[in-house]
């Protein structure tokens, strides 16, 4: 009998509070959620009715594995009008979700037992798909004094030779901080000087709530971006990304995507398209600012518990909190959370082990009446 398979990579702590979650509600028990970071809005209704007309007039063929031309010259069109970057629709790759944007990066730029910087706390995707592609993880501690974001300075301070590339993303998962634009783009320069690439990891990008929001995408030639339908436009289920690149890059970014998935979703694709109309626009801007009522009332609840964060989300829609001051583990506070007032949250060690054990994640990802729900029973839990 054949040994079952293993592998070194770690499964999210999230995803069995999710299953405990699960098994308490079959039992009937009420439980908050805090703990996904999934829009609960559903897809909008403009982005329904493209994809179901393309099932209609059967739209169901393969499309090339760069994906549609239609949908690349939208995203073309998006990054001028809203971030005045000009990004041609030839140096765009759509990719099933922002996962597979990372697996073509990591693919072309991870051979050879290379090495990946990133954050310390940070998605622990990065990490886990690195050690897939066989390199070697380069953790960079961050906390309160950088926003809980990478550096140049920390970049200097950190190097070693091999390092192919350094992953960042702005916002961030599970800080929800943002990194200066400016600095993303010394260190980039930094990079350059030394043959190696900046990955950038927009998913939140159109999640912004204090300042402008802002996009690396053809800043420098050895900048990739990567981005999804999936957080601000609602569309998680549909499987749906991007990787804006250098057009000299494309062609073996795209040789890879063809041999790894050879192309995304045709339905999904079309349906995407009607993304950038003016009434879908409307409904994401809506939606934009119900998450920021949502970080406001979740931090000021926090606050009222004697929880202030150091430092202030800017963007996406979590919030990362510092529980050191009660003495308990992160993990088995989440553990006991869940237990004793059915809240649902995620515990520091998800995203590292930098002081993870002082961290805990929340998700403002549900409605208003049941975050302030959640914020009653920690409060009571604490007490």
């Amino acid at each position: 009998m054949s040994k079952a398979l293993s592998t070194t990579v770690q499964p999210f702590h999230v995803m069995d509070i999710l299953a405990r979650c699960k098994q308490m509600e079959a039992q009937g028990i009420d439980v908050v959620h805090m703990e996904i970071g999934e829009p609960d809005f559903p897809t909008p209704e403009p982005i329904i009715q493209a994809g179901m007309q393309a099932l209609q007039v059967g739209a169901t063929q393969y499309t090339s594995a760069q994906g549609l031309p239609e949908l690349r010259q939208a995203l073309s069109n998006y990054y001028l009008n809203r971030f005045s970057a000009e990004v041609d629709a030839d140096e765009i790759i759509i990719t099933p979700g922002a996962s597979g944007a990372l697996q073509l990066l990591f693919a072309a730029l991870l051979q050879d037992k290379k090495k990946l910087m990133l954050c310390d706390p940070s998605y622990p995707c990065y990490a886990n798909l690195s050690r897939i592609h066989g390199a070697e993880r380069i953790a960079v501690a961050v906390d309160e004094s950088s926003q809980f974001q990478i550096t140049l300075e920390l970049v200097e301070r950190n190097w070693q030779t091999g390092i192919a590339a350094v992953m960042v993303a702005n916002p961030s998962n599970p800080t929800g901080t943002l990194c200066d634009v400016d600095e993303l783009k010394r260190i980039a320069e930094f990079l350059e000087q030394r043959d190696a690439y900046l990955i950038v990891d927009e998913i939140y990008q159109g999640l912004v709530y204090t300042g402008e929001s802002k996009s690396l995408a053809a800043a420098a030639d050895n900048v990739f971006v990567l981005n999804s339908f999936s957080k601000f436009f609602g569309m998680t289920g549909w499987r749906l990304g991007w990787l804006t690149a250098a057009k000299k890059h494309i062609p073996a970014l795209d040789a890879i995507a063809q041999n790894s998935y050879l192309a995304s979703s045709t339905i999904s694709q079309h349906a995407a398209i009607a993304a950038f109309n003016a009434d879908t626009q409307l409904i994401l801007e809506q939606r934009r600012q119900q998450f920021q009522t949502r970080r406001d009332f979740v931090c000021q609840a926090l606050a009222d518990m004697g929880l202030t964060l150091s430092c202030m989300p800017q963007g996406a829609f979590y919030l990362y909190v510092n529980i050191a001051k009660l003495n308990i583990d992160s993990f088995d506070f989440c553990q006991q959370l869940l237990q004793e007032q059915a809240l649902a949250i995620t515990p520091g060690c998800d995203f590292g082990q930098y002081r993870a054990n002082e961290f805990v994640r929340l998700a403002y990802t549900t409605s208003e009446d049941r975050l302030a729900e959640g914020m009653r029973r920690l409060a009571e839990f604490i007490a």
